[in-house]
């Protein structure tokens, strides 16, 4: 769904929920001018179509015990067996994040752990035997500057692609 299908209402709502997922629709539809179930509607539309993938609590990795949070780049041995790789990432809970990615890398991914001894376990258990997987480069994080949703655009701003699609 390109922005052409996002309305000035529907941008509104977005930023409103994207700024504060536990708004109440009636709140939005108090902000937006319009019923609270022209509201429900319109959330159920952008939801129908992939435009808002869901809702979810952000928990705070340090308080639930994570305090190292890693980044892997992956070398595979075949790039045939990346959606196999990705089967068996999928399968480590601590595994929070795969991309398959362009550049030095067939695949990057984030991890948390409890400490970096558990890092290693986690390695030397879980990643290491995975086939696939010929070599993997790591970065911790040494603490997050920041994390945040994607801006809105303004639904008369579209970007170069639509409008040389047009």
């Amino acid at each position: 769904m390109g922005n052409s299908q996002i309305d000035q209402l529907d941008e509104k709502i977005l930023k409103l929920i994207s700024g504060n997922a536990r708004i109440p629709f009636l709140e939005v539809a108090r902000e937006c001018n319009v019923s609270g179930a022209a509201i429900h509607q319109r959330i159920q539309k952008l939801q129908n179509t992939g435009v808002i993938k869901g809702s979810e609590f952000v928990l705070d990795a340090n308080k639930i015990g994570y305090n190292t949070c890693a980044y892997m780049g992956i070398f595979l041995k075949d790039a045939n067996l990346f959606k196999s790789v990705i089967e068996e990432l999928y399968r480590i809970p601590e595994v929070v994040e795969c991309h398959y990615t362009t550049g030095k890398y067939a695949m990057f991914i984030k991890i948390y752990a409890k400490n970096n001894k558990d890092f290693l376990r986690i390695i030397h258990e879980k990643l290491q035997p995975i086939k696939g997987i010929s070599s993997t480069e790591t970065i911790i994080s040494l603490s997050e500057g920041f994390k945040r949703q994607l801006p809105i655009l303004d639904v008369s701003e579209k970007s170069e692609g639509d409008k040389v699609n047009e």
